[in-house]
């Protein structure tokens, strides 16, 4: 079975990683470096072991548009967004025997290296894929 691991950031988390601002420190060097090194090892094991489908980082929210088509007419906002704390930050497909072993992985991915008061707030979500609509569970 397919599942989609969504992880979860802020845009003062992008702002940190280039270079701060006057609300939010820079991440150094070294935390960058470490977060890089422990994605690219964790990505490399899941290839590795045939789990690894896909995985991607997005772009910062500032970048982001969200198109709409409220009371019938379409609109498109730009990002970032006022009223959302999280946002999208990057996603892993993986395909794997169960909904626990995607989980593990999650949990697994949790564990990357963070300035001090970042380190373990993220989180992901862990969703199954279907292939079809007759595999839609409500």
């Amino acid at each position: 079975m397919k599942y989609m691991i969504l992880a979860y950031a802020s845009q003062r988390d992008y702002d940190g990683m280039a270079g701060g601002t006057a609300e939010t420190p820079a991440w150094t060097s070294e935390e960058l470096a470490a977060m890089t090194e422990f994605m690219s090892a964790a990505n490399q094991e899941l290839a590795d072991s045939g789990e690894l489908i896909e995985t991607r980082g997005l772009a910062a929210p500032v970048h982001t548009r969200r198109v709409s088509n409220g009371d019938g007419a379409p609109f498109v906002t730009d990002g970032p967004y006022a009223e959302t704390q999280e946002v999208l930050a990057g996603y892993w497909i993986v395909e794997c025997e169960s909904l626990d072993r995607a989980t593990e992985i999650a949990v697994q991915l949790g564990k990357c290296p963070a300035p001090g008061p970042l380190a373990g707030r993220g989180y992901a979500d862990v969703r199954p894929i279907v292939d079809g609509a007759t595999e839609l569970v409500f």
